[in-house]
């Protein structure tokens, strides 16, 4: 049978790498997938109609008007639209690659929709938590997650008949990105150069520096909650710079299961799009004549002060999650243009989290509302630094 495949995002990082596995399972086993629809904001207009040309989808969705005009000028036999509904009704499966906050409209649509959501967009469950629960419950809907550690995470879980009973602690690893070693004040001249060179991952831009703060890790701390309904006291980080081991689940009788292989996002995707069988191409499979080693520490939390607001906010529930994800973006935009430096990043976070009004949210326009509130009070702060 053949999986047909929504991609939001499809010009961005982990949207081509989805068109690459689709691409290699196709070669393995003809007709496995299918590229049903399409969808990006349309900076990348000659990506996209690159996509479009290989792979013939039904839907193509473009945010941008002008971009959405051209698209549709230079194609037949394609919908082009500015609806990402569309796009969710065509498919079996919706990868949800879209960058940041932008991304919850397709994660609700899905999930609305009663079908698989292969998550790459942390930002919208991190958001929405207390809105996107609910929608578990509609028969058909499901996320499988794209990031590494969650993946890995999923995978772990799978060994227990019982989790909710037998786990005692999930351990997410993070690479420790390119400051690892560093204290403060040796990264008070970071430049956006020197924070996107990450050593391990080619990622983009926005969560490459988030990578850099340990934000990155923190926000994965709330998804993990969000994902498995685990206590934050039970989910624990730890520094592993080879990202060979890309997370692990201690259980209640002190056995540790970890999902190993070779750090590639090509994995992860197979594994969201063929859930709950495997992928017959061999992601990430690792060498272990030349694997030497594999170390772990603790994350300097003092340096790299995100990882605790995570928490803090995660603790919190309500809208804190969604205003420190709102005052990252801005932040993290800010840095990337040259307004901030990087350490201002989590001093900005610090005092949206001090303003935060306590909210709960009980429908999308709440979150979105809550977001935009974040935004301008960040923006504001932008401004005085």
């Amino acid at each position: 049978m053949t999986v047909r495949v929504a991609i939001a995002g499809s010009t961005g990082s982990i949207g081509t790498q989805t068109i690459g596995v689709i691409r290699a399972e196709n070669a393995r086993e003809p007709g496995s997938y299918a590229v049903a629809a399409l969808s990006a904001g349309g900076a990348n207009i000659e990506t996209i109609l690159a996509q479009i040309e290989e792979f013939r989808p039904e839907v193509v969705s473009i945010a941008r008007e002008d971009a959405r005009r051209e698209v549709a000028a230079l194609t037949t036999g394609v919908l082009v639209t500015s609806d990402s509904e569309d796009i969710v009704e065509s498919a079996d499966v919706v990868v949800n690659s879209v960058v940041g906050f932008a991304g919850l409209e397709v994660t609700v649509e899905t999930l609305q929709a009663g079908k698989r959501l292969a998550l790459a967009n942390k930002e919208s469950l991190i958001a929405a938590g207390p809105v996107v629960q609910p929608l578990l419950s509609i028969p058909g809907a499901e996320i499988v997650p794209i990031d590494s550690e969650h993946c890995a995470l999923h995978q772990c879980l799978r060994s227990s008949f019982e989790p909710e009973r037998e786990v005692r602690r999930l351990l997410l690893t993070a690479s420790g990105g390119p400051f690892r070693g560093k204290v403060a004040d040796e990264l008070a001249g970071v430049t956006v150069e020197s924070a996107l060179a990450h050593p391990t991952w080619a990622m983009g831009p926005k969560i490459t520096v988030d990578s850099s703060t340990l934000m990155n890790k923190g926000l994965e701390v709330i998804e993990a909650h969000e994902l498995y309904g685990t206590p934050y006291d039970q989910i624990e980080v730890v520094v592993h710079p080879q990202s060979v081991v890309h997370s692990m689940v201690e259980f209640s009788d002190g056995s540790t299961i970890a999902q190993l292989s070779m750090p590639t996002m090509h994995l992860p995707i197979g594994y969201a799009l063929g859930y709950p069988d495997r992928t017959r191409v061999p992601f990430g499979a690792i060498d272990w004549t030349t694997l030497s080693r594999l170390d772990f520490e603790p994350p300097d939390r003092e340096t790299f002060r995100c990882l605790d607001l995570a928490y803090q906010a995660g603790r919190a529930g309500g809208t804190a999650p969604a205003w420190l994800s709102a005052a990252n973006e801005v932040a993290v935009a800010a840095f990337l243009s040259g307004k901030v430096r990087w350490n201002a990043i989590a001093d900005v976070c610090v005092d949206v989290l001090e303003r935060h009004d306590g909210a709960t949210p009980v429908c999308v326009a709440d979150v979105i509302e809550a977001d935009q509130v974040a935004r301008r009070i960040a923006e504001e702060i932008v401004e005085q630094q």
